[in-house]
């Protein structure tokens, strides 16, 4: 009897947490609405420049300067642009809301010309550390999708104690360069037709020279039932512009092969990774109904997960971008895991 209580219990208090978030969320929506409504927001307005690790790190900020710290991390070939109407929701649930640009993005850049252009898995984490630290926050949720949810993977395994929750798109994607090597069906090799195309310098001189062009043709094939417009593409591509974009990607993908070195600093954790570390911390994984690039099934990873887990499909034709292309159920989705 008592433990039929308790589940019920439990069951009543689960419910209430999402009610909670979901109205929280609501209300930001409500609130935001008078000045603009989601798909709307242009810009994030003034951004900042911090100097944080090997970086000086440009990143919008929203919402009160006392509020539960929420840092989201775009992937490639995206920017902090695919969260504008992600950031005011949670600004206006009373969360501080950091996006930065990732090394090799927007106003990102190294503080000295001597430091690699380093693209792997490890060093992205530590640069969300590293910001951490320079804004003077000790614990955040975290969360991203593409190159992002890596980052937050990585930070949530090897950091616990940094990350109160997250929030994954697309899961678990920590790799190694041995799990890489492994060769995968012809039809699955060919969704990573970049990444062999990067292997080359013919693909680094092509990426070099057409870089919006080639960023545009990844947007359509992982989104393929978004209809963004010029405005919202260029919006982001400028951030492409940084001047060590090019050289970022191409050691990123080169690495991920081990046709790249990665710095000797880093392979502490780079091992630690390889191992394929357990995450604790509360975490809702997201997948999107017409994801047009590579991905595993949520039932591969559904076990790296050792604390509260949800996973949930956002279904109306979301594609690859989810943050952008479906920004209230990401928003309710980081609301609903600082609950936890």
């Amino acid at each position: 009897m008592s433990e039929t209580i308790n589940h019920d219990r439990r069951r009543l208090l689960a419910a209430t947490v999402m009610s909670i978030a979901a109205a929280r969320v609501a209300s930001a929506v409500a609130a935001d609405a008078r000045a603009s409504s989601v798909g709307s927001n242009k810009s994030f307005g003034q951004l900042k420049q911090i100097d944080a690790g090997v970086l000086s790190i440009g990143y919008a900020e929203a919402g009160p300067a006392g509020g539960p710290p929420v840092i989201l991390l775009h992937g490639w070939p995206y920017d902090i642009h695919s969260f504008v109407d992600v950031a005011p929701l949670l600004a206006g649930a009373g969360y501080r809301v950091i996006v930065p640009y990732l090394r090799g993005y927007g106003t990102t850049q190294f503080r000295s010309s001597a430091t690699v252009r380093n693209g792997q898995q490890s060093a992205l984490a530590v640069d969300v550390i590293a910001l951490m630290d320079a804004l003077g926050i000790q614990r955040a949720v975290i969360a991203g999708f593409d190159w992002g949810a890596r980052t937050a993977n990585i930070v949530a395994a090897l950091w616990p104690e940094r990350c109160k929750a997250m929030v994954s798109v697309s899961g678990y994607l920590i790799g190694s360069q041995e799990f890489n090597r492994m060769p995968l069906s012809p039809k699955a090799e060919l969704e990573w037709w970049y990444q062999f195309y990067f292997a080359t310098e013919r693909g680094r001189a092509g990426y070099e020279k057409y870089r919006r062009d080639f960023a545009k043709l990844i947007w359509q094939l992982a989104s393929p039932q978004w209809n963004f417009d010029d405005a919202t593409f260029n919006r982001s591509a400028a951030a492409f512009d940084n001047p060590d974009h090019v050289e970022v990607v191409i050691h990123n993908y080169r690495w991920r092969l081990g046709l790249a070195q990665g710095e000797p600093q880093y392979d502490s954790l780079e091992r630690r990774l390889a191992q394929g570390p357990i995450i604790s911390v509360p975490t809702i994984t997201l997948e999107s109904d017409a994801n047009g690039a590579p991905h595993p099934d949520a039932s591969a990873y559904a076990k790296k997960f050792s604390g509260k887990y949800v996973h949930r499909v956002i279904t109306g034709g979301v594609g690859h971008n989810l943050p952008q292309e479906a920004p209230r159920a990401f928003a309710e989705a980081v609301v609903e895991a600082d609950g936890f």
